[in-house]
């Protein structure tokens, strides 16, 4: 996450004495321009967290440094940088955890809270998507699967699986269930948690977007996760779980649910003038789909569920999370990263397809190849108007693809993070 006002990348870095076995994951503060860390930011910190809680089965959950993935984007909000944690794939023991730090005093841990201190998961994985904050400071994150046990027999046990929540900014000191300044004021549970649970269908395989502010007042937030549902959900009263309803999936409390893609999504979509733009995908099956977009009206306070348009690119896991650039409500592009030749994901990745062993280190050739960024007409997605791998002899090849990065816009130019190098385009002299 990058502070512009400081010149500031700050970023979490993870490590190992070998000797000692020891595992660290630690804050960074970095300079732009040099990479050294800022001095007056008293970077770095070594992260570390405790919450009262029995999931580790103790009365104490300590955060791992080991066992916990950071897969999420940092966010600045309120001079606090958000750090959120998932897991390693499933290795136990773990939980979702959200930390805050003092921005201009990163020794200054001001927020910690974890999503299952009283039994175990629940990661906030997000796919590479940062936590969306509103006007008024709220955070909201999703969780993926783990224990949901909020409301059990009117016993709260504070574990909020495969849930969408709303934490407010840090004021204060205060100590919570879930560990101290971050209080959860509302949340939103599908009701077909359940089965989402034992399908091993994370809803927090993407990150809530937040429209822009209704005429009506109302506040609304988009989550989509790996069984390819769009929830619509009213972030003024989120309509927690109502009913564990034998996974039917009515969610009558929210707004709205719609079927968005067959294949499951990863990530963060992309909104732009009352458009909704992603592509989802799915790993355990090799599905697909393309690149959609569907149109939100503002009448009815609703989307419309067929696809106003879509790509002709078919995109392969991890799908495509999308980044809009335009001049102001004009001449929109949507750049998408088509990262499926990454791993075990690269359909021609062996014979037959996925024999290659993909854990190998380093990854066989076979199993790598390059990220290709797609620029479409925001209108019409069936137009594209560029992509990196059209021009003779790779002039614009981008490096080997890695999973969950969207394309970053910035100064007229589009960043793209890549297993080797980090490639940026723009217009040619």
């Amino acid at each position: 996450m990058i502070d512009p006002a400081s010149n500031t990348i700050y970023l979490v870095s993870r490590s190992q004495n070998s000797s000692l076995g020891t595992f660290y994951q630690r804050l960074h503060a970095l300079e732009l321009a040099s990479g050294n860390e800022q001095s007056q930011f008293n970077a770095p910190v070594t992260i570390a967290a405790s919450v009262p809680g029995s999931g580790d089965g103790g009365s104490t959950v300590q955060f791992n440094p080991q066992m916990e993935n950071q897969r999420p984007a940092l966010t600045l909000a309120g001079g606090t940088v958000y750090i959120g944690w998932s897991a390693h794939e499933d290795a136990s023991p773990w939980h979702g955890w959200l930390m805050g730090y003092d921005a201009a005093n990163v020794q200054q841990q001001v927020a910690v809270f974890n999503t299952t201190p009283n039994n175990q998961a629940g990661g906030i994985w997000a796919g590479g998507g940062g936590a969306a904050v509103d006007s008024n400071g709220y955070i909201y994150v999703a969780t993926g699967n783990g224990t949901y046990d909020a409301s059990l027999s009117g016993t709260d046990l504070f574990d909020y699986g495969d849930s969408v929540l709303k934490l407010p900014p840090v004021t204060g000191s205060d100590t919570t269930a879930n560990g101290q300044n971050l209080n959860l004021v509302d949340w939103f549970t599908p009701d077909d948690q359940v089965c989402l649970a034992n399908d091993d269908t994370d809803l927090g395989a993407g990150e809530p977007v937040l429209l822009p502010a209704q005429s009506s007042g109302t506040e609304l937030l988009v989550e989509i996760g790996k069984e390819g549902v769009v929830y619509l959900i009213n972030a003024n009263s989120m309509g927690m779980l109502q009913e564990n309803d034998q996974c039917q999936g009515n969610n009558s409390q929210i707004v709205q649910t719609f079927s968005g893609s067959p294949s499951g999504f990863y990530g963060t979509p992309a909104f732009w003038q009352n458009s909704l733009y992603f592509g989802g995908s799915v790993d355990n099956s090799g599905a697909g789909d393309y690149l959609k977009m569907f149109s939100f009206n503002t009448s009815t306070g609703t989307f419309d569920t067929t696809p106003v348009s879509q790509s002709s690119e078919y995109y392969y896991f991890p799908g495509a999370s999308p980044s809009v650039s335009s001049q102001g409500t004009a001449n929109g592009i949507v750049w998408a990263l088509n990262e499926s030749a990454y791993g075990y994901a690269n359909p021609d990745a062996g014979s037959p397809p996925g024999a290659i062993n993909w854990f190998q280190v380093p990854i066989p050739s076979q199993c790598a190849g390059p990220a290709v960024l797609h620029a479409y007409d925001a209108a019409n997605l069936a137009m594209e108007y560029w992509n990196s791998s059209m021009a003779a002899n790779n002039r614009d090849q981008a490096g080997n693809a890695v999973k969950f990065v969207p394309p970053t816009i910035a100064n007229g130019k589009v960043y793209v993070s890549t297993r080797t190098e980090v490639d940026v385009y723009g217009l040619l002299p």
